[in-house]
């Protein structure tokens, strides 16, 4: 593993035991995730991407081959605080005001009061809600909600960032505009994003690297690492290139269909 490397899984497997007999979510997965990387996972429902994201987070157990993050064991990760989870559905609870639910991991990880308001401040202001701290969930659009789960994801500093389709309910026009953000983001904060989508346009727009997964067992069927320039614009859809590696994208899908 080189200085670069934050997350490496090296022919990870995944048997989940049900009552109606073992289930296998995952084959022989083999992934570097590098320091600074976007990383999107696409593939079918069920084909596992959710699953290597749990495996990552140390919310999963593999039952074969290795993982590390951070050079140590996921569970060592996490302790060190290493990751934000961004999950499907924005998870903020009601009866806290948007700058509460960015404070609750801070609160139990027993910052101060001060660092937690200068961090609830930051992360603000980095998904663009200043002024909307004092609100409370039911105030906010959908779209306005998941940006403050990932202000909350941001607020302790974490290096990894690990998305699990944070846009997939919301409408095209406002996931377009999210999407934008979160390239800004991620250029400002160079973090290192993991992040699940069923959407190629979107696998696309915001990756350094698409990982295309099979249906069950998960196995990957082709790691693209994208031609794209790093400054963006929705604009650059229609560009030859973008079309280009939606294409390959769509092949590997296919592909992992037909293997299957």
């Amino acid at each position: 593993m080189n200085n670069d490397t934050v997350i490496e899984a090296k022919d990870l497997d995944l048997v989940f035991e049900t009552n109606d007999g073992p289930v296998e979510a995952l084959r022989n997965v083999s992934l570097t995730i590098n320091k600074g990387d976007f990383v999107s996972f696409i593939g079918p429902s069920g084909c596992g991407k959710t699953t290597f994201l749990r495996v990552m987070a140390a919310l999963e157990q593999p039952t074969g081959g290795q993982i590390t993050a951070n050079g140590v064991s996921p569970e060592e990760a996490r302790k060190s605080r290493a990751y934000g989870y961004v999950f499907q559905a924005a998870g903020l609870y009601p009866w806290r005001t948007i700058a509460g639910n960015i404070k609750l991991p801070l609160e139990i990880m027993g910052f101060s009061r001060q660092k937690q308001q200068e961090s609830v401040n930051s992360v603000l202001q980095l998904v663009d809600l200043e002024g909307f701290g004092g609100k409370y969930p039911w105030q906010l659009s959908g779209g306005m909600q998941q940006r403050a789960s990932i202000a909350r994801a941001l607020a302790f500093d974490a290096d990894i960032l690990l998305m699990d389709e944070p846009f997939g309910a919301l409408d095209e026009i406002v996931r377009d505009h999210l999407n934008e953000q979160l390239l800004q983001l991620w250029r400002r904060t160079q973090k290192t994003i993991a992040f699940v989508t069923h959407s190629i346009p979107e696998a696309v727009y915001l990756s350094t690297k698409i990982v295309v997964m099979s249906p069950r067992p998960g196995r990957i069927t082709d790691v693209i690492e994208s031609p794209l320039p790093e400054d963006r614009p929705l604009e650059i859809r229609d560009s030859a290139e973008f079309i280009e590696v939606a294409h390959r994208v769509r092949e590997g899908l296919r592909a992992g269909h037909v293997e299957d």
